[in-house]
């Protein structure tokens, strides 16, 4: 599989695209150089083939698992999309798993965001009780857990869902000097605002003066103009 996935990548990568790819990340990333669009074209048709087959679950996480490996933007978003797909065989006992490959192969926004939003907050639906442990991710000293720590909660805070746990998590990132997890834990508290603007108002209001420019801009931006200027004054 993992051979038919790299064909069909090289057939319609070009030169022009991993370029331009390369140039849209910020950090460094490895790319074949299709869209993502191409790239979700061939991850249906992987999956298909999966479930015709009748894949053991370990299989298709062994699968996943390598393509993260690999380390290509397009291997580790397939990844993310297989594993996805298959979210009603999900396991507690499969978190673990799920973790490590957040520690060990999720490298840029892109990966963290669509694995974490996806696939830990379904995990976090399922099983309320491991919110402590991705909410423990702000702890870290990878700048991409602490980013996934925030963004597990984004579908979770639209369903107003571990409120709490989202609290905590905000003021454990709320002095983080790397931009991608300000921007995380920022959009985690817009999210949250589309339910309790209030009570993220209140918030931002009491931190505003050690929160990160970045952090609070990205809180307050669904908010009414009055409290958008009322919070970002000095």
């Amino acid at each position: 599989m993992i051979s038919y996935i790299h064909s069909e990548l090289n057939s319609i990568a070009t030169p022009e695209r991993k370029k331009g790819m390369e140039y849209f990340f910020k950090h460094e990333i490895s790319a074949f150089g299709v869209s993502n669009p191409d790239t979700q074209n061939i991850g249906r048709e992987v999956i298909r083939k999966i479930k015709s087959n009748k894949w053991y679950k370990s299989d298709i996480w062994n699968l996943a698992e390598e393509l993260f490996k690999n380390g290509s933007i397009e291997e580790s978003l397939m990844a993310c999309q297989i594993v996805f797909a298959f979210k009603g065989k999900f396991e507690i006992n499969d978190f673990q798993r799920f973790e490590s490959w957040v520690s060990q192969y999720i490298d840029n926004w892109a990966e963290c965001d669509t694995f974490c939003n996806k696939t830990i907050g379904e995990m976090l639906f399922k099983f309320p009780e491991l919110q402590y442990q991705v909410r423990d991710w702000s702890g870290s000293s990878n700048l991409w857990m602490r980013r996934a720590a925030a963004v597990s909660f984004i579908y979770p805070a639209k369903r107003n869902l571990f409120v709490e746990t989202q609290w905590e998590i905000a003021l454990l990132l709320l002095e983080d000097k790397e931009d991608m997890v300000q921007k995380g834990y920022g959009w985690m508290l817009k999210v949250l605002s589309g339910q309790r603007q209030e009570d993220v108002f209140e918030f931002v209001m009491k931190y505003k003066s050690r929160m990160p420019r970045t952090a609070l801009r990205y809180a307050i931006e669904k908010m009414p103009e009055s409290l958008r200027r009322l919070a970002l004054m000095r």
